[in-house]
């Protein structure tokens, strides 16, 4: 996984860009005021703060729909030219107005990287480290604070500080990650699969995952163009092939999936489970219902966590079962089928789908149907087979197969495997029709054999006689299966290209119960975290650490006060590092929503320790110490939690079809209510005093823990498009209920 850890360092980059810029503006402001002579122009003086600010907002509106329709990559690429050409302007700057517009350029470049650059991680990294991944952003703009607020002190202390040079530094570092956006990051794959570039996006993927066969997620990747549509969830027991279940709740040879592995003679068969299974399965709806009978906890939480509940302790991010899995899946019968893949089929009319990607793309612009597949019958069969994968194109878009040569695991990661299905539905007119059928499978432990024994599978060894796995299933109609090609009767289940499927974002989409119900969770953890009190403390630590002495130390030092807020600004700063090391570690372990409970509480309990000590008189000494405490503790758990998890939940939950549009939505409420907080700050400090905004911001912790608690999903190590369907299926059985 090295190659898409690099690629994300690389793109934090633009947020290390953002840190460097919000800090070298805060200590360069006292200079600029006396050049220009601002001190009777509070108006202006705030501006050249606040235009960055005004950028970032204006441009969060189009970015999203531009990023969908351009690409995540060249939306970064901009962002770097942004951030290097503002710090050539305001290197230059010969007077306030042209440093104003310079402040909007970077501005922009930083709502460009804030916006696009959780998205691209996410779309990159593999589901069992993408929340380490994307907790980069954070920490690297941590860094470029520190580094900048320590080039901002060694500047300062000298007689005449330049803050044209203070401002001007960021076009290297920017000019690097123009290099590094140019010449080393790769387009997101999601990106190119929605635009039917799939030998593009194969080859992107090879080099982030390291390794040839990537067919599973590729086909993950396609069947997460589409939105919405009907999913079920089933059960399923897996067990060794030559078991026979005598369990009336486990239905019949006729719906059985029968599992192919790699080897010769490896195999096992998954039964539907059609009740209360005897081997102790208990059905997901049944615990859904009893959870949400209180009325308060979302269905949508307790089905997410149900997953979590039953991962096998022993799989840790893998499979104690699946990774035997090979990419041979049929149904049915006891051997496998070696049937070839038809290379001489004929395209049918309205089936030529050129990719964007031109004549490069793929030897013939992909003029053949997607999947094409020779059977005589319609029988229940689980494509792929020996020779083919359902993530192959003819002549080698998803995933080349070569005749003899086997296609490996379907995984698609966190323990979820792909497959699909042919099935039979009676229509209007009592006549059995084809259907297609996608199935996400995923292991959920070992609930025992027939026996009571309770084992588990190890990792390297074929099945052992009585052993069954549980596993869930995420059914639904495939993302581009047409029902009207049915109606053609094809030689075998015929699917459209994704750029046929794919037209791009619509406002139609965001009204998807699903989407809807990921804004709902979106939005308002972005509006929770602005008014949850970070501005407000970062606004009061100099004046606590003031009282706490720092101040005086530093002035006995012969630091003016000027150069020690900078020195005690980058010492807070350097505090929060150790922290976001700790939350990349347990981003993926405990997880997002686990994070978010365990540390709000801290939050709360500190800023009702400032409260109290605002509130009741003490010694200075005593006072300065709680202070101190207090503000540390909270930087230190708000950067574990809080700070980051908004913007990696933000990037996780909604379809690749409209996820740029979502996440501008959300970052745009992050800047408007950004903007609410530091104007409001003065206000409410003269109105209800320091006592009454920490109160507040205590009192919005509480309910953003009750809200985290009863709206935000654990997101942890799983699939984004397993992610959005699971959005679809508790969106619409909320309205269900509602309705019942």
């Amino acid at each position: 996984m090295s190659g898409a850890v690099l690629v994300a360092v690389a793109a934090a980059i633009g947020n290390l860009l953002q840190g460097w810029d919000n800090a070298t503006i805060a200590g360069a402001v006292l200079y600029i005021k006396r050049e220009f002579s601002l001190e009777s122009e509070p108006t202006i003086e705030g501006l050249i703060v606040a235009m960055s600010l005004i950028g970032a907002t204006c441009i969060t509106t189009c970015s999203g729909g531009i990023s969908d329709w351009l690409g995540r990559r060249p939306m970064l690429i901009i962002s770097s030219v942004l951030y290097c050409v503002s710090g050539l302007v305001m290197l230059w700057s010969p007077n306030v107005y042209i440093l104003l517009l310079a402040r909007l350029l970077d501005g922009f470049g930083v709502g460009l990287a804030v916006t696009l650059v959780p998205v691209y991680i996410s779309e990159t990294a593999p589901p069992e480290i993408r929340g380490l991944l994307n907790t980069l952003p954070q920490f690297t703009g941590s860094i470029g604070m520190f580094f900048s607020y320590c080039m901002v002190f060694g500047m300062s202390l000298s007689e005449l500080p330049n803050w044209r040079l203070m401002l001007g530094v960021l076009s290297i570092p920017s000019l690097i990650y123009f290099i590094l956006t140019i010449f080393f990051l790769p387009e997101s794959p999601r990106w190119l699969v929605s635009k039917g570039r799939m030998s593009e996006a194969k080859k992107v993927l090879q080099r982030l995952r390291g390794r040839e066969d990537v067919a599973g997620e590729m086909a993950l990747l396609v069947e997460g163009l589409g939105v919405g549509g009907e999913t079920s969830i089933e059960e399923y027991i897996i067990g060794p092939a030559n078991e026979d279940i005598e369990d009336q709740d486990i239905s019949d040879d006729k719906d059985q999936i029968k599992l192919y592995g790699p080897e010769e003679g490896l195999s096992w068969v998954a039964r539907p489970v059609t009740g209360q299974s005897s081997l102790g399965i208990v059905s997901r709806h049944g615990s859904m219902a009893s959870q949400s009978a209180l009325g308060l906890v979302d269905p949508l939480v307790t089905l997410f966590g149900s997953v979590h509940e039953k991962v096998p302790e022993t799989g840790s991010m893998r499979s104690a079962l699946f990774p035997h899995f090979g990419s041979m899946f049929s149904v049915g019968g006891n051997q496998a089928r070696n049937e070839e893949w038809d290379d001489d089929i004929v395209p049918r009319e309205g089936e030529d789908y050129p990719s964007d990607g031109g004549g490069g793309d793929s030897d013939d612009n992909l003029h053949s149907p997607l999947i094409s597949r020779q059977t005589t019958s319609l029988d229940k069969d689980i494509v792929p087979t020996n020779h083919g994968s359902l993530t192959s194109l003819r002549h080698g878009s998803l995933m080349q197969s070569t005749t003899g040569e086997q296609v490996g695991s379907m995984g698609i990661g966190g323990g979820w495997q792909i497959a699909w299905q042919l099935s039979e539905k009676v229509g209007p007119d009592g006549k059995k029709e084809g259907g297609f059928k996608r199935i996400y499978l995923h292991q959920e432990g070992v609930p025992g054999s027939r026996r009571g024994s309770l084992v588990s599978l190890p990792g390297n060894e074929a099945p052992v006689d009585s052993e069954y796995v549980q596993a869930a299933a995420l059914v639904s109609e495939p993302a581009l299966y047409a029902s009207e090609l049915m109606k053609q009767h094809p030689v075998g289940p015929a699917m459209v290209h994704p750029a046929e499927t794919a037209k791009g974002p619509s406002w139609k989409d965001i009204f998807e119960p699903g989407v809807k119900h990921a804004l709902v969770v979106g939005i308002g953890i972005q509006i929770l975290q602005q008014f949850s009190g970070i501005n407000g403390v970062l606004y009061y630590t100099p004046q606590i650490l003031e009282q706490a002495g720092v101040g005086v130390l530093l002035s006995n030092l012969g630091i003016s006060s000027s150069s020690a807020s900078l020195l005690i600004s980058g010492i807070t700063t350097l505090l929060m590092l150790p922290s976001i090391a700790v939350a990349m570690r347990l981003m993926d372990i405990a997880g997002r929503r686990s994070l978010l409970l365990s540390t709000l509480p801290v939050l709360i309990i500190s800023l009702l320790v400032l409260v109290i000590g605002s509130v009741v008189k003490m010694g200075n000494v005593v006072h300065a110490a709680i202070s101190t405490v207090s503000v540390v503790l909270y930087f230190c758990f708000f950067v574990m939690g809080f700070g980051p998890i908004p913007n990696i939940l933000c990037a996780e939950i909604f379809p690749t079809r409209v996820r740029g549009l979502c996440i501008a939505i959300c970052a745009l409420t992050f800047w408007i209510c950004d903007i609410i907080i530091t104007y409001s700050l003065p206000v409410l400090l003269k109105s209800v005093g320091l006592a009454g905004v920490f109160g507040m911001y205590a009192v919005v912790c509480v309910i953003s823990w009750v809200f985290v608690f009863l709206k935000v999903p654990e997101t942890k190590g799983m699939p984004l498009e397993v992610i959005t369907e699971f959005f679809s299926v508790g969106a619409k059985q909320v309205a269900a209920a509602k309705n019942n």
